[in-house]
Order: C-alpha cells, then structure tokens, then sequence
C-alpha cells in the first residue's frame, strides 16, 4: 500500500526546512568564505561577515543578532533611526554603508557607531560638528570608486592621499580603512580588477605614512561578489539577500 508523500520523505522536508533558516545561509556563506581564503592562502579569521539588514525589519535582526552578529549595514539614515528604538534592549551596533547627504549627520552622530562611505570634506565637516555636540567618536572608512559607472560614489582614486591627510582635522572620526563597490557585471575580470585596484591604493596610502590613520580594513565585496573580493585582499563583505533572503521592498 502506497503512503502519502509526507511520509515518505520526512528527511527530505528536515533538509528543506533547514535551507529555509538564516543559520543554514550563513554557514552556507562562510563555508564559500573559507574556501575564498584556501585559495590565496589566506587564513579566514582575517574576513568579517556584515550582515547588510536595510529594508529588513528587526524580526530578521533579531535572528541574526541570536546567531552572534551585532553590526548590522543599513543604507538609509531613516532606516535606522526607525529601528534603533524598536532594538533598544539589544546590543547593535548600526555601519552606514550608503551614500550620505550632510543633513543626515545628525542622525550618524546619534545612532551609527560606524560610517563606511565617507567621501568628501563637507560631509567630514558636518560629522566632527555634530559628534562633538553628542561627546562621541565613530570609525570611518573612505569610500573610493574603483568603477566607471556614473551611479557609483566614492572619491576618486587620485584624491585619495591628499584626503586622508586633511582628515587628520577631524578627530572624531576615526580612519580605518577603505571601501568601494565593484562594476555591477558578469565579467569577473572587471569586477576583480576594482578590488585590486582599491588594495592598490591603499598600499600607497600605507607608504605615505599618513599621521593619525589606520588602512587596515578593506570593505569590498556584496553577495554577488564576495568571493573575487576575499581573493583579492578584502577584510570584511558586506552580504544582505544572501543572508535574509529576497527583499521585499527596493534596495
């Protein structure tokens, strides 16, 4: 006598139901991780995970801060200030990693303990202002545009050096790296040669012995790309969908 499917296959459902969790994506993106450093030679502790929650609610922050993440990446200041208070009791720590219009500096100064997009000195200008006002200090990275691509941001490539020595002014900022986003396409060649242009530039930054900051970081890679990242030098990828699934809403 023939049985129903449900009972046919009950290890079948177990697997699919554990495909299903964001535990099982995550182990999924640091096994692709390890295998990205084996490659180059590269010992995968040197590689942070930032799991990218923008358009999530915080019922998805909350299962990934219970797996053991506490930064979470979000584009939108607004974004942000609408979570903070709902994740009160919890220990999260909020990486601005989108494109930032000065009015927003109050907000980063209030909740953002990290900004990964800082490209100019106005914006520079207005986070030291507004830090000072709330007594805090944030790490920084400089976003550069290693892309062509007229919708990417970052400062470019030649600005580098002369920015980083005018950020010395800002002491509530501190440098600690360097971020860009890669040319949104299907040849890996292109989209290697921005993350090695973007390690490029910062071993010459590193040799100009630029008082007062710090290029150990190097944020490059989404989910798309990550692994080209890693192999190419980067220490932290920034993954969203591949972490909490399909987004509902537009990046």
């Amino acid at each position: 006598m023939s049985t129903s499917s449900n009972s046919e296959h009950p290890s079948g459902q177990a697997q699919q139901s554990q495909a299903d969790t964001m535990a099982f994506r995550i182990s999924r993106i640091q096994a692709r991780m390890a295998d990205a450093c084996a490659r180059v030679g590269r010992d995968p502790a040197e590689v942070t995970l930032l799991p990218v929650s923008k358009t999530f609610d915080t019922s998805a922050i909350r299962e990934a801060l219970a797996l053991g993440f506490t930064r979470f990446g979000e584009n939108r200041m607004q974004e942000v200030a609408q979570k903070a208070p709902l994740l009160q009791d919890c220990n999260v720590n909020w990486v601005v990693i989108g494109h930032l219009q000065t009015n927003k500096a109050k907000e980063v100064a209030r909740y953002a303990s990290e900004l990964q997009s800082l490209d100019r000195l106005d914006l520079a200008e207005a986070l030291e202002r507004r830090l000072q006002l709330e007594g805090r200090s944030i790490d920084v990275l400089v976003q550069v545009k290693t892309s062509t691509e007229e919708t990417k941001s970052g400062l470019e490539p030649a600005e580098l050096v002369p920015f980083l020595r005018q950020l010395a002014q800002y002491p509530s900022l501190r440098v600690k790296g360097l971020m860009t986003m890669a040319v949104l396409s299907a040849d890996s060649v292109a989209v290697r040669k921005c993350f090695s242009h973007l390690r490029q530039l910062r071993e010459q930054a590193q040799q100009e012995g630029i008082s007062g900051v710090s290029l150990e970081r190097l944020s490059m890679g989404m989910s798309g790309d990550f692994e080209l990242a890693i192999e190419e030098g980067s220490t932290e990828i920034r993954v969203g969908s591949a972490i909490f699934g399909s987004r509902a809403a537009p990046a």
